[in-house]
């Protein structure tokens, strides 16, 4: 059983994101700010008979700079301009509807998913939006927008319709009862066969553990293993399931767990181009299309338990290897060249050459080769008895 544990503050990088219910007044003030600020501007260059603009950051990964010391890929200065004229005044009425839906939602303590917003704006007159893409574009654009202003889309109240993952292990999750709000103990080594799933909005969310680290686990076949088999009780651990590229949610969780409790967290997931690019970069520093958000969202503490590329070699896998497609090169190599995270690491370009070099991809389960709990029983307790040499 975890037992209770002092709550420390969030740490320093992560000033402008909210860590707890009480701090919630402060951040709804500051959204409410951010869209008044924003509708203020463009009322007051109306008056002046001015064309108002907008001004929203280019989300790609040619506008994004790494640095270590800060953890995660930030946005760069380039920007695009969109200006009220004839052709955009629909795209204009747009943005503002959504900005006073925002705002009336966080004046009433409610939200919306992506979805239901795009049903909403039915009722917008000419304003309305045809397709729900058309809705999902103009909600990125101010959510890049207002994340200058330090306010993420769960702050603009616009949630995502995926849940977050899945949570086993020794930690306590003190969440709030809507109607009375009062606070309710999760204790997620109580979940039996199952596991608690993160909410799509977890900033109010506290935290009790004594767990040594986060084991974040790419697929659900080898979470379901873990949980099941209560491998956080010998580790001393918290496990958490991705699913995949973790949304949004997990990873602020995850964020926001190993920041108070100033615990590791290690990446477990497949020895593949899309498993170290994809799933494990963008748990760390994120991504370019979301580099607005990656303050909020990265988790920079994060490093690579495995399965790396040498892991194939030192457990005998290859023959429980698969050959590596076009799309599994083409991957390698234009995150050798083109992305910042791996082209800044030696060690990473040395493991991605030596994979391409192999020209073989190997799975989680391919552990499995040495006895369904071979990675419980042998392959963890070797890797976590050297953390030191776990990729950055």
């Amino acid at each position: 059983m975890p037992r209770k544990k002092k709550k420390t503050a969030e740490k320093a990088g992560d000033k402008r994101s909210v860590g707890t219910a009480s701090a919630r007044p402060d951040l709804d003030a500051l959204t409410v700010r951010s869209i008044e600020s924003t509708a203020s501007a463009i009322h007051g260059a109306v008056i002046k008979g001015r064309k108002p603009d907008l001004k929203f950051p280019v989300r790609s990964l040619s506008n994004v700079s790494y640095q270590p010391k800060k953890g995660y890929f930030e946005i760069g200065r380039s920007r695009k301009m969109r200006t009220l004229t004839y052709n955009t005044a629909k795209g204009f009425a747009q943005t503002l509807k959504l900005m006073a839906l925002s705002k009336e939602m966080v004046q009433t303590q409610d939200f919306a998913t992506k979805r239901d917003a795009y049903y909403q704006s039915k009722n917008w007159g000419s304003a309305k939006f045809s397709e729900q893409t058309e809705s999902d574009a103009v909600m990125d654009d101010i959510e890049a927008m207002f994340a200058l202003h330090g306010v993420s889309r769960e702050q603009l109240r616009f949630y995502p319709e995926e849940h977050g993952g899945a949570v086993s292990g020794e930690l306590i999750v003190v969440d709030k009862d809507r109607e009375t709000g009062e606070d309710l103990r999760i204790d997620c080594t109580k979940f039996g066969s199952g596991a608690y799933t993160i909410p799509h909005s977890g900033e109010h969310l506290r935290f009790e553990t004594d767990a040594k680290f986060i084991l974040v686990i790419e697929t659900g076949g080898m979470f379901q293993r873990l949980a099941t088999h209560k491998y956080w009780r010998k580790a001393g651990c918290i496990l958490v399931s991705m699913g995949g590229v973790p949304t949004r949610a997990t990873r602020r969780f995850i964020r926001r767990l190993a920041d108070e409790k100033n615990i590791p967290v290690y990446a477990f997931v497949d020895c593949d181009p899309y498993g170290i690019s994809n799933i494990y970069r963008t748990l760390k520093v994120g991504s370019g299309n979301a580099a607005h958000i990656n303050q909020f969202f990265c988790v920079p503490q994060a490093s690579f338990l495995g399965v790396a590329p040498q892991d194939i070699l030192d457990f005998k896998l290859e023959d429980a290897t698969h050959k590596l497609g076009e799309v599994d090169v083409k991957r390698a190599r234009d995150a050798l060249k083109n992305d910042p995270f791996f082209k800044h690491h030696k060690k990473w370009r040395k493991a991605i050459e030596q994979l391409l070099k192999m020209g073989v991809r190997a799975e989680q389960q391919a552990l499995a080769k040495w006895g369904l709990n071979f990675v419980m029983d042998e392959y963890l307790p070797h890797k976590l008895a050297n953390t030191r040499s776990f990729l950055p």
